[in-house]
């Protein structure tokens, strides 16, 4: 019997890659005031709902996802959790 999970996947680029989109985030949050921020490193969250027979069944799904699509392996770095939708 098939259940409804939902997925939710955070993508970010690899600390050792630069991020320019989270440079020019943080030199605004500062311009802004926030002088408290010493880092920032901008990504991506998706939320996908999937059907599978169990969880570890939508895990394996959804890293499948991430690396055949959602993440770039060489340069970016996931993680997710599944929940019962």
């Amino acid at each position: 019997m098939s259940n409804i999970f939902l997925a939710n996947i955070r993508v970010v680029l690899k600390e050792t890659v630069s991020d320019p989109q989270g440079a020019t985030i943080m030199a605004g949050l500062k311009t802004l005031g926030f002088d408290s921020v010493q880092d920032l490193r901008a990504g991506k969250f998706l939320q996908v709902r999937i059907t599978a027979n169990d969880p570890q069944s939508a895990r394996e799904q959804v890293a499948q996802m991430c690396d055949k699509l959602l993440a770039n392996p060489v340069i970016e770095e996931y993680d997710f959790d599944i929940e019962d939708s």
